[in-house]
């Protein structure tokens, strides 16, 4: 038998890939008639996809090829799953190539939402409407994303962790579990801020957030720093040194004004 073509970027229905044996589908599934499939990345790979039983996928949803989704997740309306990364990004070209895309059990993927090939999200995660988990990062179980957030390339995120709404973790960003991000928290990793010169390839250093950090809403996190475990980062600072565990750190810069650590012992 003769093996199906798809072209990149050819978008098809469920059950079109039934036919071509590209969709594997269990039982008491709703897949909207308006969701469309692309199992072709650019360099012309074709991958199946998967999808566990009691899943939803709500129309104008976008699978990709490698896409593969746990029982009883909900994939709601214009969300795309599993996109090749083209183009330049962080010292790196990427060539549209696919990906294998884990998508664990009882996760939400609400209304709006990109996650890009080789991400793999956690069971029973949340990912907010118009949020953007870039290629390869991962996200352990029981996390909540809000809304109008960003996970840049490779950033790793445990589990049960809280990030609320228009934070932006940037590339190879480390948060530990239970971490906690108020709204509009920004991480940096590049000191020189150097983007797009062959000559000069950027020396990229993220930060890291061990378990139990809480960082206010409206913070900068810079490049290199670590935020301590259990450690409280107040809103609005901006966080140039590292902040040892149980510590409270407020202020523009920001300096340690407790312990907490010592003041329980």
């Amino acid at each position: 038998m003769r093996e199906p073509h798809f072209a990149w970027l050819q978008a098809v229905t469920a059950a079109d890939l039934i036919k071509a044996g590209l969709l594997r589908l269990a039982d008491g599934c709703s897949i909207s008639p308006q969701a469309v499939f692309i199992p072709a990345d650019a360099q012309g790979m074709t991958r199946p996809v998967e999808i566990g039983e009691s899943c939803t996928i709500a129309p104008f949803a976008v699978i990709y090829g490698g896409v593969v989704i746990g029982g009883g997740t909900r994939v709601e309306e214009h969300t795309v799953i599993g996109k090749p990364e083209q183009g330049y990004a962080v010292g790196h070209t990427y060539p549209g190539a696919g990906a294998a895309t884990p998508v664990g059990p009882g996760v939400v993927i609400r209304a709006g939402a990109v996650t890009y090939a080789g991400a793999e999200i956690g069971t029973g995660t949340v990912i907010g409407h118009g949020s953007v988990i870039r290629s390869f990062a991962v996200i352990g179980e029981h996390t909540q994303l809000g809304h109008n957030l960003t996970v840049e390339r490779q950033a790793r995120i445990g589990s049960w962790v809280r990030c609320s709404p228009g934070t932006h973790i940037t590339s190879s960003c480390v948060l530990a579990d239970r971490v906690f991000l108020g709204a509009g928290v920004r991480t940096v990793n590049d000191r020189y801020l150097v983007w797009g010169d062959p000559g000069q390839p950027p020396e990229l250093i993220p930060p890291s957030f061990r378990r139990g950090a809480r960082v206010g809403s409206g913070a900068t996190v810079l490049s290199g720093v670590t935020v301590g475990e259990n450690a409280l980062v107040g809103a609005g600072s901006v966080v140039t040194r590292d902040v040892p565990a149980g510590a409270v750190a407020y202020g523009v810069p920001a300096r340690i004004r407790s312990d907490r650590t010592r003041a329980a012992s």
